[in-house]
């Protein structure tokens, strides 16, 4: 089984104050669009990390069937995020998610499930690695086999420096389009979604 670990702590310094995830796209908030997403691919263990504005982004995703976890140190970077996690997660691997990347649709995240269910019966190491035109993205996906270092990993801006010491472990999954390089993150990145995905 493999688990989506939603990265869902940050503070949108970029976003004049509001946070991002909570802005509304489509009807829903930009969060609860991405895990309807990740729960449409097929993906049943779905844990969200909160950190800023814990209650809010709590309260609002409190209909849906994922795990909320709080990471205290949230201000310290992401990597605390993932480790936390990580801590609970039950899967053979952890698929870490932005919370902002609405575009992924299910179809792309099941594209990257499938493969890295497949991989890991030929490598229990493998790192999956999301690809648009020769440009690596987001969600990577790690096999359990990476957890001890993952928790251990010093880094406080993310796990790269695990993916680049394990090259030969990766696996590149070629994606179909570029949302996999696309983020929200600045006021001008939401107003491009004046005409949100469906």
């Amino acid at each position: 089984m493999l688990s989506a670990i939603v990265l869902a702590a940050g503070s949108s310094r970029r976003m004049e104050k509001s946070n991002k995830l909570l802005l509304p796209c489509g009807g829903k908030t930009i969060l609860t669009r991405v895990l309807a997403n990740i729960l449409s691919a097929g993906i049943n263990e779905v844990i969200v990390v909160t950190g800023h504005e814990s209650a809010q982004v709590s309260d609002s995703i409190r209909h849906l069937p994922v795990q909320i976890v709080y990471n205290a140190r949230h201000a310290a970077g992401m990597t605390g995020s993932i480790q936390t996690g990580v801590r609970v997660a039950t899967g053979n691997g952890f698929m870490i998610c932005m919370g902002d990347m609405i575009h992924i649709t299910p179809e792309e995240y099941g594209i990257i499930k499938i493969s890295f269910e497949r991989q890991y019966l030929l490598n229990g190491q493998v790192i999956c690695l999301p690809q648009y035109q020769g440009k690596n993205g987001n969600p990577v996906v790690f096999s359990d086999h990476y957890r001890p270092a993952i928790m251990q990993h010093p880094d406080p801006e993310g796990c790269k420096g695990i993916v680049r010491a394990h090259e030969t472990n990766i696996y590149n999954v070629e994606m179909p389009a570029g949302h996999i390089l696309q983020d929200i993150d600045t006021p001008d990145d939401y107003r491009s979604l004046s005409a949100p995905p469906l």
